[in-house]
């Protein structure tokens, strides 16, 4: 399996997300410029974390714009996995790959610290390894991780068991607690909390770790599954 790591100027959580692939899964992975125009060589898409182009006008909403971003829709089209975390996260939503927004937190603060979120849907490509309504601890390093959608969207985001999880403090003020969300296929998620700083104890928690076997473990079960066709 291989992975792609994005990079965008401005991208902080790049080399984070390439060391919790190399770490955790010892599979293939490789930084990608956001000028690329093919991605068709990787099997799973992450958009990091950081403050891509400033997050001036917006966070996320020039990025949006990057010859990259045509590409990875095309990936998230033909079921291909995409993993967009924090600022990756608001690129997603920005691009319409997700829905609703990210705003200000309620605070108006920076929030940075470990935060217990719920496993609220264990059954996408990024959490297949996690029980239902588990509890893990992974932290969050944002100012604008306030989730917002309107009710008719919130009702599609229940119907469709897109809710991945959700916050037990709720740090920033996301309506329902919302800390990550995925498409109506599951196979794009985006989530405001870091996973790839937690995939090592020597970071306080390993609860992240399993995002990055769930992906593996999908794909293998699938590769398995057209092997056998």
């Amino acid at each position: 399996m291989k992975f792609a790591v994005l990079v965008f100027p401005g991208s902080n959580c790049d080399i984070d997300c390439y060391k919790a692939v190399e770490d955790s899964l010892s599979e293939p992975v490789e930084y990608v410029w956001h000028t690329a125009t093919d991605l068709s060589a990787y099997d799973c898409i992450l958009v990091p974390g950081g403050f891509s182009y400033g997050d001036y006008l917006r966070c996320g909403a020039i990025s949006r714009f990057a010859p990259v971003m045509g590409e990875v829709a095309k990936a998230a089209e033909q079921g291909k996995f995409v993993l967009g975390i924090c600022n990756g996260f608001q690129i997603l939503t920005e691009a319409g790959l997700l829905p609703g927004a990210l705003r200000r937190n309620m605070s108006m603060k920076f929030r940075c610290h470990d935060t217990v979120l719920k496993v609220v849907n264990n059954t996408t490509p990024f959490t297949v390894d996690y029980a239902k309504d588990e509890e893990i601890v992974i932290p969050i390093a944002h100012g604008e991780g306030n989730y917002y959608c309107d009710e008719e969207t919130m009702a599609g985001l229940k119907a469709n068991n897109q809710i991945v999880f959700t916050y037990s403090d709720n740090p920033n003020g996301s309506v329902e607690h919302i800390a990550g969300i995925c498409n109506v296929q599951g196979n794009v998620v985006g989530m405001m909390p870091h996973p790839e700083r937690a995939a090592n104890s020597l970071l306080g928690s390993e609860d992240g770790k399993r995002m990055f076997t769930s992906i593996l473990k999908t794909w293998r079960d699938r590769y398995d599954a057209a092997s056998i066709r």
